[in-house]
C-alpha cells in the first residue's frame, strides 16, 4: 500500500472523507470512479483502501485539477486513469477506457480550494478577478457574458432559481443599471449596495455567485445526466455516493434516488402499469449524512455538505 503525503499543492481538504469511504464499502482490487477528482483527497483514500490491485478512474472538467492529480498519483502508474472532461459524459468516458462495470462511484460536488483560491478564475469575491467562473477554458459562456448581456427578467429568474435569492429582481435591476461589470469585486459591490452588508456569516453576494456558477457550468443538468449513467455502470451491489453543498443539488439527488428505488412510476389514475419501470437502487441513507461538529469547526466549508448513498440492485 502506498501512503501519499499531503503537500501544499494538495491543500484541498476533502469533506466527509471517512464517511464517504466507509459508505463505498471498498473492496481490495475493486474498480472505482471519482467523478470530481478535485485535489485528489477522496481518490487517494479509495486507492489506499482498494490496494492491492485497485483501479481508479478520475474525472474533472478543470484541467488544473487533472494536472495536480497526475503529479500526485504518479506512484500508482496504470492503476489510475485521469480524464479532463465533464462528468456529464461519464458513460462514454468509461466505454473509451473499457472501465466497466465498477464497484463504486463518488461525486463530491463542492468547489475545491484550487478553484476558489486560484487568481483569475472568478469563483470567489475574496479577491478581485475577471468574472469568469468556468470549470474548463474550453467552455464559451462566462459569468461576464451573463451579467452584461442578460435582461433584467433573465437575470432575476436565474438568481431566484439557481441562487434561491428572493431579492433576485432587485439585484438584477441594479446589475443592469451598473453594467458593464468586469470583475468579481465590482459585482459583489453591486449586490451589497442592493441588499446591504449583512450581519451573518454568509456574504450577501454568495447566492448571486452560486447562481452564476451553476448556469455557466450547467451544473444541475450535468449532474442529472451523470446520475442516470452511473446506474448503468455500477455492478450489482455497487455503491454511489454523492456529496452536495446546496439544496438544489441535494433535492435533485434525493429525487433521483427515490425514483430509481421504486417500481411503477405511472400516475395513480392509470389502473395498470404501462411504464415498466423496475427498481434499480436501494437507498442506503434514509436521511442525508452530515459532517461532524468537529469537522465543521476544522473545515468551515463543510458546513453545508450533505451525503446520500445508494446501492445498485
Amino acid at each position: 500500500m502506498i501512503t501519499l503525503t499531503m503537500t501544499a499543492a494538495h491543500s484541498h481538504e476533502p469533506v466527509l472523507l471517512q464517511e464517504s469511504i466507509s459508505a463505498l464499502q471498498i473492496q481490495r482490487g475493486g474498480r472505482y470512479i471519482d467523478c470530481t477528482v478535485n485535489g485528489g483527497g477522496h481518490a487517494a483514500a479509495i486507492l489506499e483502501e482498494s490496494a492491492p490491485g485497485g483501479q481508479l478512474l478520475g474525472i474533472d472538467a478543470d484541467p488544473e485539477a487533472i494536472r495536480v492529480a497526475k503529479e500526485r498519483f504518479k506512484p500508482y502508474g496504470s492503476d489510475v486513469i485521469l480524464v479532463n472532461e465533464n462528468f456529464r459524459y461519464l458513460e462514454s468516458i468509461c466505454n473509451r477506457y473499457n472501465f466497466r462495470p465498477v464497484n463504486g462511484i463518488i461525486f463530491d460536488l463542492g468547489m475545491s480550494s484550487l478553484q476558489l483560491e486560484a487568481p483569475g478564475r472568478g469563483f470567489s469575491f475574496q479577491q478581485d478577478a475577471p468574472l469568469d467562473m468556468r470549470f474548463s477554458p474550453r467552455q464559451t459562456l462566462t459569468a461576464a457574458d451573463i451579467v452584461n448581456t442578460y435582461s433584467v427578467d433573465e437575470l432575476a429568474r436565474l438568481l431566484e432559481k439557481y441562487g434561491e435569492e428572493w431579492r433576485g429582481r432587485q439585484i438584477a435591476k441594479h446589475i443592469v443599471e451598473k453594467r458593464p461589470l468586469r470583475t468579481t469585486l465590482e459585482l459583489a459591490k453591486v449586490v451589497v449596495g442592493t441588499v446591504g452588508g449583512g450581519r451573518g456569516r454568509i456574504h450577501p453576494a454568495t447566492k448571486t455567485f452560486q447562481a452564476l456558477r451553476i448556469v455557466v457550468n450547467q451544473e444541475l443538468a450535468s449532474l442529472e445526466l451523470a446520475l442516470e449513467q452511473a446506474l448503468n455502470l455500477l455492478g450489482s451491489g455497487g455503491r454511489i455516493v454523492v456529496i452536495s453543498f446546496h439544496s438544489l443539488e441535494d433535492r435533485l439527488v434525493k429525487e433521483f434516488f427515490r425514483r430509481e428505488s421504486q417500481g411503477c412510476l405511472c400516475p395513480p389514475s392509470v389502473p395498470v402499469c404501462v411504464c415498466g419501470h423496475k427498481p434499480k437502487l436501494r437507498i442506503v441513507t434514509k436521511k442525508a449524512g452530515r459532517p461532524s461538529p468537529g469537522e465543521m469547526q476544522a473545515n468551515p466549508r463543510s458546513r453545508s455538505a450533505k451525503m446520500r448513498v445508494g446501492e445498485r440492485i
